[in-house]
């Protein structure tokens, strides 16, 4: 068995701007593991947000001894990009060496179309009124938010020119507790059927006191099983992303803790091409609100990338993944 990790570069559509600031391009890591002439393949994101680089999730990856299996991978490296790849690259490997997809090997629901959030960047409300107009067909968009009473004018813009869309909207922890008092009772009169992480995640206690009339999602404050005790009378729903739980096989679990405990689920991802996309699918079975659009925001996506209609992802060819 032998292990490699590349970085892979791909331009994006446009300029994409969240609460923490822009970007033209997603920088990833692709990792292969080789065994008896076939090859596993896995994607992750490294994060700024959680103290990640590509130098850093490299050296982790590298560091890893061989043979190695998914189990021994759970203790061997903590959750993150970096164990997301390799775990994700041993399922691929595991499925192809044995002749059958990846839903079978986890014994779980096979993977059909699922209906995806598209991701309006953060802009003034009049651009956001037009990406919404563009994008209108779709059935749900996401809109990203920077904190403030501007967010009010944006989230009009954009069902100005979406007025049939369902709409959610991410705050990438840009607002404080007087702001969601403020906005939420606004969003819920507008159509916005939830906000992803409006406080940081570091004074998310705040929400245990406040009336949530606008559902609220944990995404920073949510990493993995672990995470789950934390969110109690603060969350109504997760936002489970492989770079975070570190790969699909603690996704799998966590989706499982997170449905019994009482949340509903929402599976999101970074910005990445289809092979970090294409696991995640799997996961997105049955969840509440599936954002997997990171390929439609890229200009150009892998050979054999996820196939996308009008409002779907469709799950991955093997000639991609799993």
């Amino acid at each position: 068995m032998k292990i490699s990790v590349a970085r892979d570069v791909f331009p994006l559509a446009q300029v994409f701007t969240i609460a923490r600031g822009s970007r033209t391009e997603a920088v990833v890591l692709r990792v292969e593991i080789e065994q008896d002439g076939i090859v596993g393949r896995g994607e992750c994101v490294p994060y700024a947000r959680y103290n990640e680089t590509v130098e850093s999730v490299t050296a982790q990856i590298e560091s890893l001894e061989m043979p190695l299996s998914r189990e021994r991978l759970q203790s061997a490296l903590p959750a993150g990009a970096a164990r997301n790849a390799v775990d994700c690259a041993l399922w691929d490997l595991e499925a192809k060496l044995a002749g059958v997809p990846v839903w079978k090997l986890a014994g779980i629901e096979e993977p059909a179309a699922e209906i995806t959030a598209y991701t309006l960047s953060l802009g003034t409300p009049e651009k956001m009124r037009s990406q919404a107009a563009e994008n209108s067909f779709r059935p749900l968009l996401k809109t990203k938010l920077g904190g403030g009473l501007e967010d009010i004018a944006r989230i009009e813009a954009v069902r100005s020119g979406a007025p049939d869309s369902r709409i959610i909207v991410d705050a990438n922890e840009g607002w404080t507790p007087e702001i969601y008092r403020e906005l939420a009772p606004v969003l819920v009169r507008l159509g916005v059927e939830m906000v992803e992480q409006p406080l940081p995640a570091a004074d998310d206690d705040a929400l245990l006191d406040m009336d949530r009339v606008l559902p609220v999602c944990a995404d920073e404050s949510c990493h993995d099983r672990a995470s789950l005790p934390g969110l109690a009378g603060k969350y109504d729903m997760v936002n489970i992303k492989l770079d975070k739980t570190g790969g699909l096989t603690e996704a799998l679990a966590l989706r499982e803790a997170a449905l019994a405990a009482g949340y509903k689920v929402m599976v999101g991802c970074m910005v990445g091409s289809s092979l970090a996309m294409a696991p995640a699918v799997l996961v997105a079975r049955g969840a509440s609100v599936v954002d997997l659009d990171g390929p439609l925001l890229l200009a150009k996506d892998r050979e054999h990338g996820l196939e996308y209609d009008d409002k779907s992802v469709f799950p991955p060819r093997p000639e991609l993944w799993g």
